[in-house]
């Protein structure tokens, strides 16, 4: 991170996760809506493991642009192999993809080796668990990050933290209440918000003409940083940052909640018709066969009565 490209690319990422398990969970409570059981991640129909896979292809890329492409020297250590000031941050971003690589790797694992009948519940909660490590180790880095948070960039993460804290929150809440469809409505939308706000960040923070009027770009420990002339120009453009996420977060629960009821309206009435369909094919069987069945009853009543005659009452 610490630049456009190192923000947007993995704010892409989160928003893509996100809204692929927004509308997977959607589709499933509104095809199930009673037996509904909330998954920690969703097979692909041609390759089961792509939602895994391409997170743990992001994290990979994610470390190598850290680690190797963005340090000049093509690697992040200082000439006595000691970890230069400048390059903490550097570390501090790739230990959340390893976290991350981390998770989706254990959830492959752990559907290879746990495939006995009653293994589900402990497969899908040890999941979950390690998935709450990961947004765990998130939000220490962006609380402990070695950067300034006194800035406009520190007021973006702190706002970024309590985004984290509510997909940290629905994890775990997600291991006791499986079958809660509202934890994992919210779990996926709070994902959904992470990767918005961090391509935000990434295209407010290093665009020179979308920087606060009295603030600029200021080169410091090899990456921009957006610093202000005076306090008061500082406190309007955090004010700006407040506004922009209130706007975003009625933005984004507006969306979610219209693809909830587009998508529950569009399956509902598809589960509808179906039942529908059978109830008139079997209607339409009666009718055709109206006379076998008949017949039928017909011969059951006759036995009924033939059987109370040959065992009169006392």
């Amino acid at each position: 991170m610490g630049t456009l490209v190192g923000h947007v690319a993995p704010g892409f990422g989160f928003f893509l996760i996100g809204l692929w398990h927004l509308l997977n969970h959607i589709k499933l409570h509104a095809a199930h809506p009673r037996s509904y059981t909330s998954p920690p991640w969703f097979a692909a129909s041609r390759l089961r493991y792509s939602e895994l896979l391409a997170i743990m292809v992001g994290c990979c890329m994610s470390v190598a642009l850290e680690l190797f492409v963005g340090p000049r020297r093509h690697q992040p250590l200082d000439s006595d192999w000691t970890i230069p000031s400048n390059h903490l941050h550097n570390f501090e971003h790739s230990l959340i993809s390893i976290s991350f690589f981390t998770y989706a790797a254990s959830a492959i694992v752990l559907d290879k080796a746990m495939t006995g009948p009653n293994t589900a519940t402990a497969k899908n909660g040890l999941t979950q668990l390690i998935g709450a490590v990961a947004f765990a180790q998130e939000l220490l880095l962006f609380h402990l990050h070695s950067t300034d948070h006194m800035g406009v960039e520190g007021q973006y993460h702190l706002l970024l933290q309590a985004v984290i804290a509510v997909s940290l929150a629905t994890t775990l809440l997600g291991i006791a209440l499986p079958r809660s469809f509202l934890v994992s409505f919210v779990r996926s939308t709070s994902i959904l918000f992470q990767g918005i706000w961090l391509m935000i960040m990434g295209v407010m923070l290093w665009t020179p003409g979308l920087i606060p009027k009295g603030c600029y770009l200021n080169l410091e420990e090899g990456h921009d940083v957006v610093r202000c002339h005076s306090d008061e120009a500082l406190h309007r453009a955090k004010s700006l940052v407040n506004i922009g996420f209130g706007w975003f977060l009625i933005l984004i629960t507006v969306f979610s909640v219209g693809l909830y009821l587009a998508l529950v309206k569009i399956y509902g009435e598809t589960v509808e018709y179906r039942s529908l369909t059978k109830t008139t094919e079997l209607d339409e069987e009666e009718e055709d066969d109206g006379g076998e069945s008949d017949d039928v009853e017909s011969q059951k009543k006759i036995k009924l009565g033939g059987a109370q005659e040959l065992h009169p009452r006392g």
